[in-house]
């Protein structure tokens, strides 16, 4: 009865410990690729990292980190032999491989592979000058928005201004007649007309509405012609691009070179594919051997020449979030996974399985994508094209519309005081009185104001 007790005891002890996947240090290898192991000093950080350590404290193992000796994720050679972090899995140099390692049917021949924690595709990313947008409103794109924003401000000031200048000069401001030329919907009509090149008559008489009206029509003018050659210039640059939306376009220009990282399971797919597009890429990076070392290697080019680099998309999105010039293709093709691998019969993967996905349904593989994915390029301000004009390259042009405008309302105030002036001597009254009643009766357009003017006049 005792030895019953002590056997149920052991196996209970047994059941209720942590899963452990190995009592010794595990060799774990991993390769450099932003972000997921980088160097700080000595150590080296991560999503892979994290995602090694999280699984450590579940399960229980310690680990000892080392860099692949090639720097290679693994693919089959012309021996047999398999080269990068598969090769050391296979060879025993390690006992698991935790990187962006993607899972494919010749990896899982030879290897183990675990859940994925990582879902990806492959697409390709270039810098936006390269490609060509199609804008259903192109016709505004030689101006900025903040510019297009400053016009319309000009506008309904410039209309303003017309209005009030009318209003106050004694020349435009007539009394005696039933309709005044420049009401507030002609101000804005005959300003309208000089955008347009075409007059708008009746024309201002006072001195104080031709300056308005001059400075207007010349910033109308060069206004236009900054806004055509600049049209002009965007629409030849235009015609030096291609449209690049995906991998068809991609393959049916030669204007952008691209290439892929060499050795790598993104080659092998469009190595292996049937797919006649595909091939075609393949065979143009093979026939001008355009692959590349590492990812480092091909965002550099894709930022300082004419290249196009395709990898896996979550890979690339680090690099679109980090240099702002660069755009990822919206295709992603060949949807794949990123896994760990481990020899052929180990007894780590069905833990490991475990824990990452309860560390996905716990939310954490969420929190260390959103961790070592960080965003800089949030917040900047992006155009249709950089070529688009803005506030800053045409501030002088607004300044002298500022001036023109301040300096016509100051004249039209200057003839009002001295009509005001002429009248208080004339009627023995003071000139503020005066000023003050012919401003109400161009504002108020009141009949006691007409009327008193008229019994003033009779009087005197």
């Amino acid at each position: 009865m005792d030895g019953y007790l002590t056997v149920c005891l052991c196996v209970t002890a047994l059941v209720s410990a942590p899963h452990t996947t190995s009592a010794k240090e595990l060799s774990i290898t991993t390769i450099k690729q932003d972000p997921y192991t980088m160097s700080r000093g000595s150590e080296l950080e991560g999503y892979c990292i994290d995602l090694i350590s999280e699984l450590s404290q579940k399960l229980g193992f310690r680990y000892k980190l080392h860099l692949v000796k090639d720097n290679r994720y693994g693919a089959l050679d012309a021996s047999g032999s398999w080269s990068g972090m598969i090769g050391e899995v296979i060879r025993g140099e390690a006992d698991l491989a935790v990187a962006p390692l993607t899972v494919t049917a010749m990896r899982e021949q030879v290897v183990e592979m675990t859940t994925p924690f990582m879902q990806t595709g492959l697409s390709f990313l270039l810098r936006k000058d390269m490609a060509h947008e199609e804008l259903h409103f192109g016709f505004l794109s030689p101006f900025s928005m903040e510019m297009w924003v400053g016009v319309l401000i000009a506008f309904l000031l410039t209309g303003l201004c017309v209005f009030l200048v009318a209003r106050i000069s004694p020349r435009e401001w007539e009394p005696e007649t039933e309709g005044q030329n420049f009401t507030l919907v002609h101000s804005f009509w005959y300003i309208t007309g000089a955008l347009t090149l075409q007059g708008a008559g009746p024309h201002p008489k006072a001195v104080s509405g031709r300056l308005v009206s001059a400075v207007w029509w010349v910033f109308a003018i060069l206004l236009l012609v900054f806004y055509f050659a600049n049209f002009s210039h965007m629409q030849h640059a235009d015609n030096t691009q291609v449209s690049i939306k995906n991998f068809e376009d991609l393959s049916n220009q030669d204007v952008i070179e691209y290439g892929m990282v060499e050795g790598g399971s993104s080659m092998m797919f469009f190595k292996n594919s049937n797919n006649p597009v595909f091939r075609r890429i393949y065979q143009h990076m093979e026939r001008r051997n355009t692959f590349v070392a590492n990812m480092e290697e091909g965002i550099r080019r894709a930022q300082q020449e004419n290249f196009a680099f395709i990898g896996e998309a979550v890979s690339l999105d680090l690099a679109v979030a980090r240099y702002c010039t660069l755009m990822r293709s919206e295709e992603v093709v060949a949807m794949r996974a990123y896994a760990i691998a481990a020899p052929l019969g180990s007894p780590l993967i069905k833990n490991l399985t475990v824990a990452i996905l309860q560390l996905s349904e716990s939310g954490e593989l969420t929190y260390l994508q959103e961790k070592w994915w960080p965003n800089s390029c949030v917040g900047v301000q992006e155009s249709h094209s950089t070529n688009a004009l803005g506030l800053r390259n045409l501030q002088g042009l607004f300044l002298l519309l500022g001036l023109g405008l301040g300096l016509g309302l100051l004249i039209a105030l200057l003839e009002l005081l001295f009509k005001a002036r002429g009248l208080a001597k004339d009627g023995k009254k003071s000139c503020c009185s005066v000023l003050s009643t012919e401003l109400a009766q161009r504002f108020r357009g009141g009949p006691e104001s007409a009327d008193q003017e008229s019994s003033d006049k009779s009087k005197a």
